[in-house]
């Protein structure tokens, strides 16, 4: 019998990527959470000191460094584009279930995406940062929902019901940790930051073959095709970060230290999970048994003795996780999911999806995508953008992306129940000073608030002020 009174939990390490992500996106931390953030974040710049770079030895090469890096990003591309042509398959996703996979692993990292520059906002009124501050307000798509890079992505990741990630791996977690740990110590590491800075908003190939086989695959590519236009490197965050480096490198005496931690930062880009490993890591079959493992410990007391797979009770199979692997095995045997053919002629699959599905709701949309490409490689998907124009075609509209508003006079809707919105718009226009307008903004930008309706309108009004 199972003694609960003398369970005792695992330590929990404060400085793990999961736990210093968890302390630092709840907010603006205390000082025992930023102090955990930065020996986490000190532990990794050691790490990332052992690592490669490619960049110049001299600052002044850069301009020439990141044109000639999106040339040869360019040609990469173009080779890919031409092989595709040719019948080459996909580089990167095998199937819709992969590429879910990838958007559910990436997604501690894009939930905070441009937070490492949040702590340039305080430093509005100093022209020499204002590449900075511009990049990170367009992060946050200067207010506009539509625009919000976090917003975008959290969206994506509803509409595919991919949103269950807290649980992953700490690897999962290390970028973005990184990034919010960057975020709230910004007047100790502006040298590491700059450089991160530098790595993270190059544009990459695999940024461009993500975009394209997701579109391919039915899926809306929107917040990568994003990115490919504002990283570009010749007027979009590429170009801002080599142009906010050059106006800050005579801030720091010594400038060969100053490069030196520039490029620590820079090497920070290739700590944890990447694009390329999360894609590298999947594993249909090991997701599918992950999947049923999981449900195991809800269901292993739910079903009945009537039905029985080579002499056990489900209930038998789903008692031990480590049993999954021959319980699928066996369903095959017994003719319950008939590899190869289509997911709706194996019996099992019509237990989840039929007219009377008597597990309905059991799995999730994005468990079901890897149950049924695990069963049969699905048909030609039209593409994402494909079906927009089918619906365009038939009338079927969708709403229209719209950019940046201008012109701003009003920030809230006028609607009966945006009061909050009304009252911080009634605060601003009472503060005293510019200062203050921008302090009680700035509070309102944080890495987890900006996505919100009272954020997204304090990023309105904070463009509005600087401008």
């Amino acid at each position: 019998m199972l003694q609960l009174a003398h369970a005792v939990s695992a330590p929990v390490d404060a400085t793990s990527a999961a736990a210093v992500y968890r302390s630092l996106n709840e907010g603006p931390p205390d000082a025992g959470a930023l102090a955990n953030a930065r020996t986490f974040l000190v532990q990794r710049l050691q790490a990332a000191r052992q690592l490669h770079h490619d960049l110049p030895a001299d600052p002044q090469q850069l301009a020439p460094w990141v044109a000639s890096r999106a040339f040869t990003v360019g040609m990469e591309y173009q080779a890919y584009l031409q092989a595709r042509r040719d019948g080459a398959p996909r580089r990167y996703f095998s199937n819709q279930a992969h590429a879910l996979y990838f958007l559910k692993h990436a997604a501690p990292t894009k939930l905070v995406d441009g937070a490492w520059l949040y702590g340039m906002l305080a430093r509005w009124d100093d022209p020499d940062f204002r590449p900075l501050i511009q990049t990170y307000l367009e992060e946050l798509g200067d207010g506009v929902p539509e625009k919000n890079h976090v917003l975008l992505y959290k969206k994506l990741l509803a509409a595919h019901d991919c949103d269950d990630w807290q649980q992953l791996a700490d690897t999962y977690f290390e970028q973005g940790a990184i990034q919010l740990a960057l975020a709230y110590d910004a007047e100790r590491f502006l040298p590491e930051i700059i450089g991160y800075n530098l790595g993270y908003e190059q544009l990459p190939l695999h940024l461009l073959i993500t975009a394209y086989e997701l579109n391919e695959l039915g899926i809306d590519p929107y917040y990568f095709t994003l990115h490919i236009t504002v990283d570009n490197g010749s007027t979009g965050h590429a170009h801002k970060a080599v142009q906010a480096l050059m106006q800050l490198m005579h801030r720091f005496g010594d400038s060969a230290s100053m490069w030196q931690r520039v490029q620590d930062g820079y090497r920070l880009n290739d700590l944890g999970a990447c694009t390329t490993s999360i894609i590298d890591g999947f594993d249909l079959h090991a997701e599918l048994v992950d999947i049923l493992a999981d449900k195991s410990h809800a269901g292993c007391n739910m079903h009945s003795n009537y039905c029985r797979l080579a002499g056990r009770s489900i209930n038998e199979w789903l008692s031990d996780p480590q049993q999954i692997p021959q319980m699928l095995a066996e369903l095959e045997t017994a003719g319950w999911i008939q590899r190869g053919q289509p997911a709706e002629n194996s019996r099992f699959w019509r237990l989840i999806q039929s007219e009377r599905a008597e597990m309905f709701g059991v799995f999730s949309a994005y468990e079901q995508q890897v149950l049924s490409d695990w069963i049969v490689t699905p048909p030609r998907v039209a593409s994402f953008r494909a079906r927009q124009r089918s619906l365009d075609t038939l009338g079927m509209h969708h709403t229209p992306r719209r950019g940046p508003p201008r012109g701003i006079v009003r920030h809230h809707s006028g609607d009966d129940n945006d009061g909050p919105l009304r009252q911080l718009e009634e605060k601003i226009a009472t503060l005293g000073s510019k200062q203050a307008a921008m302090q009680l903004l700035q509070a309102l930008m944080t890495p987890d608030q900006h996505h919100r309706p009272l954020g997204l309108m304090a990023t309105r009004m904070y463009r509005q002020l600087i401008d």
